[in-house]
């Protein structure tokens, strides 16, 4: 048994699944403040409406890109207190994983791994646009993938690995 251990793979080859972050980085972020400095005089808490988007694309063998696209934008009686827009983005190396099981790495682990280092980005940001920081609760996108999962069952679709969810 101890043999088996230590013996090469067939042709030198690696075929143990494995998934790793290879790089991570802001790939877009704009922050509006249209109606500086007025909007540092209103009273009371701006509405804040948060939208997510995940995407990812193969950009190599062996390596796909998935990003987070998150929008952010707060209102005050009708009137724009600030928006934010931000993709953060990261490299994942994937080899010798199925097809059929890429779509809950691509769409559920790989943004989980991303998440807090956007959370952060998009926090500072905010917080050097004159605002408080902006702390986003912590998002289940496991739960989030299952249920669009479900989702696309009940409608006939599949939720493969090559769309956004």
């Amino acid at each position: 048994m101890a043999d088996q251990i230590n013996d090469p793979l067939p042709n030198g080859e690696d075929t143990m699944p494995a998934v790793g972050v290879i790089s991570q980085y802001v790939k877009d972020l704009s922050f509006e403040n249209p109606n500086a400095p007025a909007v540092f005089q209103w009273q009371g808490q701006p509405q804040i409406d948060v939208n997510f988007n995940i995407g990812n694309a193969q950009v190599a063998d062996d390596v796909h890109e998935v990003s987070l696209k998150i929008n952010v934008l707060a209102k005050s009686a009708d009137k724009t207190a600030f928006q934010v827009e931000l993709v953060y983005a990261g490299l994942f190396g994937i080899r010798n994983i199925p097809e059929d099981q890429m779509a809950p790495i691509l769409l559920a682990q790989a943004p989980a791994m991303l998440f807090p280092f956007a959370r952060r980005v998009l926090a500072d940001a905010v917080r050097d646009g004159g605002f408080p920081p902006l702390m986003l609760d912590p998002i289940d996108f496991g739960t989030l993938f299952l249920q669009q999962a479900e989702l696309a069952a009940q409608q006939g679709e599949g939720l493969g690995a090559e769309g956004n969810a």
